[in-house]
This record gives C-alpha cells, sequence and structure tokens, in this order.
C-alpha cells in the first residue's frame, strides 16, 4: 500500500490492524557522467514500492534529499545539513507514530544517510516511541556483488549503474559509460586515500575527477535485475521478522 495514493478513511484499516510502515530514502546528488543525480531515490524507492507489494505494509513518500555535503563540487548535487536531516526524519517518523505505526524500515540507498539514521532510530527507541530501522540494498546481499563485480565501487559504480539500468534505463547515458570508467577511479578500498592510518580526503572529488568508483562497463541491466530481486527478498524477510516481533523485545533492556 502506497500512503499518497490512498485517501484518508481507506488508511484506518490500515492503522488499526499493522503498526509497520517503510519510509525510502536516497540523494539528489552527481553520481557521475552516465547516471542521474536521483540514482539514490530512485533505488530506494523502487525498493519500498515493491516490497510494500509484495508484503501489504505501508510505504510512505520518499524523502529525496539526503546528506550529501562530500559531493558539493559536482553540479547540482543538493544537501541538508546532519542535524536538519536528523530532526526532519525523526519529526516525519513521530507523525507515523500518532496513527499506531510502532516500527519502521528505512529503506535507504544513500551511504551519507547512514550514520544519522542510525542516531534518529536511537532517539526514537530511546524515547520507547517506536523501533526504527535503517537498510541498504547492497549491504543486504555483500556476497553476490562481490560475486558478481571485480570491482563494485561504493558510488557510481557497477552495481548502482545495474540497478538504474534495470529500473530507470532512459535515464543512463549508455555511451558515458567507459569515459565514467576511465576518468573515475576504478580501484577503491580501506587503504585509499589513507596516510599513515588517517583517512585524508572528505570530499568524493579528492578521489575522483569525475566523482565514481568501480568499473561500471560490468554493469547490465539483467544483473541489475538480479541483484534486485535478491536485496528485495531480504527486505521482504525483514518486514515480516519485524512486524512479528513484540514491541517490548524492541525495546531497550533495563540498566543492570
Amino acid at each position: 500500500m502506497y500512503l499518497a495514493d490512498e485517501a484518508w478513511p481507506d488508511l484506518e484499516s490500515y492503522f488499526e490492524s499493522e503498526s509497520l510502515a517503510l519510509v525510502p530514502l536516497g540523494s539528489t546528488e552527481q553520481h557521475g557522467p552516465h547516471l542521474p543525480e536521483g540514482t539514490d531515490h530512485i533505488i530506494a524507492e523502487a525498493f519500498a514500492r515493491r516490497a510494500a507489494e509484495e508484503t501489504g505494509y505501508l510505504c510512505t513518500p520518499t524523502i529525496t534529499v539526503g546528506v550529501s555535503p562530500h559531493h558539493r563540487q559536482f553540479h547540482g548535487t543538493m544537501s541538508v545539513t546532519a542535524p536538519v536531516f536528523r530532526d526532519y526524519v525523526e519529526s516525519l517518523t513521530r507523525s507515523l507514530a500518532e496513527h499506531g505505526i510502532d516500527r519502521v524500515i528505512y529503506v535507504n540507498a544513500h551511504g551519507g544517510n547512514v550514520e544519522h539514521l542510525r542516531e534518529v532510530g536511537r532517539r526514537l527507541r530511546d524515547a520507547e516511541v517506536m523501533y526504527a530501522i535503517e537498510w541498504m540494498w547492497d549491504e543486504s546481499i555483500t556476497d553476490r556483488i562481490q560475486e558478481v563485480f571485480e570491482t563494485p565501487g561504493p558510488h557510481g559504480g557497477p552495481k548502482e549503474t545495474s540497478l538504474i539500468q534495470y529500473l530507470a534505463g532512459e535515464l543512463v547515458h549508455e555511451d558515458r559509460i567507459e569515459d565514467a570508467r576511465d576518468g573515475g577511479l576504478r580501484e577503491f578500498d580501506e587503504s585509499s586515500g589513507r596516510v599513515h592510518g588517517a583517512r585524508t580526503f572528505y570530499d568524493a572529488i579528492d578521489n575522483t575527477d569525475n566523482g565514481v568508483l568501480g568499473d561500471q562497463t560490468d554493469a547490465s541491466a539483467a544483473v541489475g535485475e538480479e541483484l534486485f530481486e535478491a536485496a528485495l527478498d531480504q527486505l521482504c524477510q525483514l518486514c515480516e521478522w519485524l512486524a512479528a516481533q513484540p514491541f517490548e523485545d524492541l525495546m531497550p533492556n533495563e540498566h543492570l
């Protein structure tokens, strides 16, 4: 069920019988010369909407701008400050609690949002308002991604390229994929951008001239479909697991 499509009287039965909601979040930021700036929120919304269709749980509208200051040098990147983002997401989530929702899955597709969503989840849990957790598609199928791609890359690489080729292929600049690989940073790991153990970079452009990491030429719509279905299965299972938990078991333990 997609909340924004429903008239309010038709939502009453859902809130009477269910207490879980999916909240998709992403970003509007550069994803290299070949992918749209909406890459993250397109992916997040696709997962949340499909999971809602598969499970019957509620999906809210998508939060399309996240915490993206590290992409600010590239044209069109939008961002909000971390405190504003956290407060907005917390306020939005609390509004769901007013209707009886007591557990939320943040269906997130932007790495820059992760730590802030975890903080919001902690605030809400500590206040015993609800249990809210963050989920990212690629973290649910890490082994499969490693099997499929030699250099997956954490941003604008073949995994995101494959998903957008599958979900919104008309937005992919196929003629720029080789340029994306050649103008970016193909190899990226925990040692990249570190000096004597210290992380020396703050912005994406410090590491990659065109904003992307990984080898995009490994991407395809067929692989994107495979990865999407595999991660969707994980999300649907998470929905069912979370819905089955007694609320008191999700709340903080008492002090020793």
